[in-house]
This record gives structure tokens, sequence and C-alpha cells, in this order.
């Protein structure tokens, strides 16, 4: 399956219209992706059938939050929690670049039914495998971790990223999303070692590659036949 990152309704009918399975809904993509607004989330939800993930992170100072940046997650997720949207992307670190244990226990003590991706925070860890094993015992909640295997792209990461699926299906964890400059020109190398259940795409299937250009109809359509084979 795809999931596609979306920034409005319009792209979320349009990935919807091709095939996308799941969209993950940021602002400010060219930030890495933050918060979109509460109008925007309603609007684009409601324009679709498939799940939307949606982000909350305050800013992109980094995934080290301090007492009010913490707060403030904790007041948005109650705010999508009251629109009845349990589906969010998330990810948070310790001072030592760890996962940030404390916060997970609060917010899934607080708001049960979560369903939760935890995003490239994942990337900036010390050891990604212990970092894993950390979040299998949120399985309940987390149900898939973004990652380009700690590398800038996925490419880059494809080796971790292979070791990770083979932990995942292990242990019966989280799934491993690969996300990070997946496109059509190497979805076909990198599925074939990774074999990931599933895909992040962002700027790879949009025409010219550009999140300024709409979906690129041709592109997803020989990536979804790709992952089919």
């Amino acid at each position: 399956m795809i999931e596609c990152i979306v920034e409005n309704e319009k792209d979320a009918i349009a990935a919807e219209k091709l095939g996308a399975s799941r969209l993950e809904l940021v602002s400010a993509i060219q930030l890495g992706g933050l918060t979109p607004s509460f109008g925007t989330i309603k609007r684009t939800v409601e324009a679709v059938q498939i799940p939307v993930q949606i982000m909350v992170r305050p800013h992109n100072y980094g995934f080290i939050y301090n007492t009010h940046d913490k707060e403030a997650m904790k007041e948005d997720i109650a705010l999508l929690y009251d629109m009845g949207h349990y589906r969010i992307v998330i990810g948070v670190l310790d001072q030592n670049k760890k996962i940030e244990t404390n916060f997970l226990d609060d917010i899934f003590k607080e708001f049960p039914d979560l369903d939760v991706t935890f995003h490239r925070a994942f990337d900036e860890v010390e050891d990604q495998i212990e970092a894993y094993r950390t979040l299998v015992s949120y399985r309940n909640n987390i149900k898939r971790v973004l990652t380009s295997g700690g590398a800038n792209s996925c490419m880059a990461g494809i080796e971790s990223l292979r070791k990770l699926v083979q932990l995942q299906r292990k242990l019966n964890g989280p799934g491993i999303l690969p996300g990070s400059g997946v496109k059509l020109e190497n979805i076909k190398e990198l599925h074939e070692a990774v074999q990931a259940d599933e895909y992040h795409f962002g700027s790879g299937v949009r025409k010219y590659q550009s999140y300024e250009e709409g979906f690129d109809k041709e592109v997803v359509g020989v990536i979804k036949h790709l992952l089919s084979d």
C-alpha cells in the first residue's frame, strides 16, 4: 500500500482518486511538516474515505520538546480527539536522543484510542534497534514507524530498513514505513531489498517532483503496479 503526503482537501481528494491507501496531512511541508490548521483538518478528513494521519508537530527546531511544547501538543491531540480524529503522526525524543517514553505514557493514558505513526524523529535516535524495541511496547497505539533507516534517504538507509522490517516481523511490532526520497526511479530496488508492507511518498509522486504541482497519475499508477507484483 502507499501513503501520500497532502496539505489540503484538494490534495487529499486527488490522492484518493489515484489509489492512495492512506494520507498524512501536514502544513509547511518545506519545514518537514507541521500541525495543520483545524479548518484544514476538518475539511480534509470530511472530503475522503481513506484514513488520514494528522501531523502533531509544533515547530521544526528538533524533536526534543520543552514542557510548553508538550502541553501544546497535548492540547492539539485533545482537540482532535474531541473532533473524533484519533489518527496522528508524532515523534518525541528525550535529551539523550532516546524515545521519550514519559510523554507517550501520558498521551496513551489520556487518549487510549490513538492510532499513531511515529515519525522521522526515529531517524535521529542513537540506536534504531533499541528504539524500535521500545516502540514495540506501545504497539496497541503506535501502528507504524516512518523512517529512512537513519539516513538522509531510504536508498542510503536501505540495509537498516531491511533489518528493521525483519525485526518488525520477528516481534510483530509496529509496521516499518519507509519514507524520504521514495520515487518511481528507486521503488523497485527499494522494495526488493526491504520488503516493507507499505511505503510513504511525498514529492516523488508529484509532477516534476514538486509539492507545488499536482499528483502524477502515470507515476502513481506504475508504482502501484510495481508494488502489486
